[in-house]
């Protein structure tokens, strides 16, 4: 376990240079930094310049200025959020990390934030959600991404093997309520177990640039040594950033970290002393994430719990999977198999609007003309008509019509 008793400042990548300009009132509180305290957004164009586009895509009708424009400069546009990949490191054996800069519509994030990261494969548009990983306050323009590669994970596979300097890639403006306080806590304790470690990852080197000192504790649990993210910068901010106490925990390798095993009030007593009276972030698979639940409502200290998660939890259908599934603007139906409605109308060869698969980005909202559904996520039933839901997490209980 990392020493928090050692006073050498350590600075987070990206930040050298900068932390000495902290007033010491930005030192205490996040929110005051807000203005700069984000990547800074380029402006494209002047007022008069984006007038001129408007007129510009009027006159590229119907394709509009940016089809054009990208065919010599694919990040730009005047409306959407791209990026430029400038750099890419594969640091663990399932893991790919990309620094991306993203054009003049990115408007920065806070640390804990996320991005809907979208790729092309195979003709086809994909999106899933990804955390920014880097220093808030950096101001460089930059975004640091780490994707862990997952047996049945389309995009991040495709990441993991074929990511590479100057790729283009869409992005969303940044996204989610899971972000570190505007004001230093008493006691930080950040939780993460695999590729949950970026967000959290974020809110260390954010806190660390804003010279917070208070005590923080960052646990993290890894399969093994070799697949740990991050694993060397962490031990280096142990030994010298003040306050920073680092527990590791390699779930198939006992013995190997400084403590075994999975997250039960035993193992956080040893790892966290005073984690009921910390604020904690914790961001992982599921069953990391329930324990965690469990352990704080134990304590009744719910509200201070947060919890990040991009994991769609299975939740079987209860009684009968019967009921006919009916796409109305398509004039076709099937017969419901119980899977999410976003599945079967793949299956039923339509190619709706989708994005992260696991209810998170509200891109394949849809309505729900007749009948009920079963949220995947939450087991919650929500009923027709004209109800607004996400197809990728709805299951049909009994017959349904879909606008689709």
């Amino acid at each position: 376990m990392g020493d928090p008793s050692t006073r050498r400042r350590a600075v987070p990548p990206g930040t050298r240079g900068k932390r000495a300009r902290l007033t010491r009132d930005s030192r205490v509180r996040y929110g005051s930094l807000m203005p700069v305290g984000v990547v800074p957004s380029r402006p494209l164009a002047s007022r008069v310049l984006r007038r001129a586009l408007r007129v510009a895509d009027a006159v590229a009708t119907p394709y509009g200025v940016d089809r054009y424009v990208e065919l010599v400069r694919p990040s730009w546009s005047s409306t959407e959020v791209r990026a430029k990949v400038m750099a890419v490191a594969r640091t663990t054996p399932r893991s790919v990390t990309v620094t991306l800069r993203p054009n003049g519509n990115w408007s920065g994030f806070r640390a804990g934030q996320h991005t809907q990261l979208s790729v092309e494969i195979d003709g086809m548009r994909h999106t899933r959600c990804y955390s920014m990983a880097n220093c808030a306050t950096a101001g460089d323009g930059l975004i640091e991404l780490s994707i862990t590669a997952h047996p049945h994970g389309r995009v991040s596979r495709h990441l993991r093997q074929f990511a590479e300097r100057g790729r283009t890639v869409g992005l969303t403006s940044a996204q989610g309520t899971f972000t570190l306080p505007e004001t230093e806590p008493g006691h930080l304790l950040l939780i993460s177990g695999g590729s949950g470690i970026t967000p959290v990852m974020s809110m260390l080197r954010t806190r660390c640039a804003l010279g917070w000192e208070n005590p923080l504790t960052f646990v993290h649990y890894a399969l093994t040594h070799a697949d740990m993210l991050y694993r060397d910068e962490l031990e280096e901010l142990a030994r010298t950033a003040p306050g920073v106490r680092l527990v590791r925990i390699f779930t198939d390798e006992p013995g190997r970290g400084d403590l075994d095993g999975f997250l039960c009030r035993q193992q956080l007593d040893r790892a966290a002393p005073q984690w009921t009276e910390a604020e904690a972030f914790v961001c992982g698979p599921a069953p990391l994430m329930d324990s965690a639940r469990d352990l704080f409502a134990g304590q009744g200290r719910d509200d201070h719990l947060h919890t990040e998660s991009f994991t769609l939890t299975p939740f079987g259908a209860a009684g009968p999977v019967g009921g006919a599934v009916r796409f109305g603007v398509s004039e076709m139906g099937v017969a419901s198999d119980g899977r999410p409605l976003l599945l079967q109308a793949e299956a039923a060869g339509l190619a709706p609007l989708s994005g992260c698969r696991m209810g998170i980005c509200h891109t394949c909202t849809r309505q729900l003309g007749t009948g009920t559904v079963r949220d995947a996520v939450t087991g919650e039933l929500t009923t027709g008509p004209d109800a607004n839901i996400r197809i990728c997490v709805s299951i049909p209980v009994g017959d349904v019509e879909i606008d689709l």
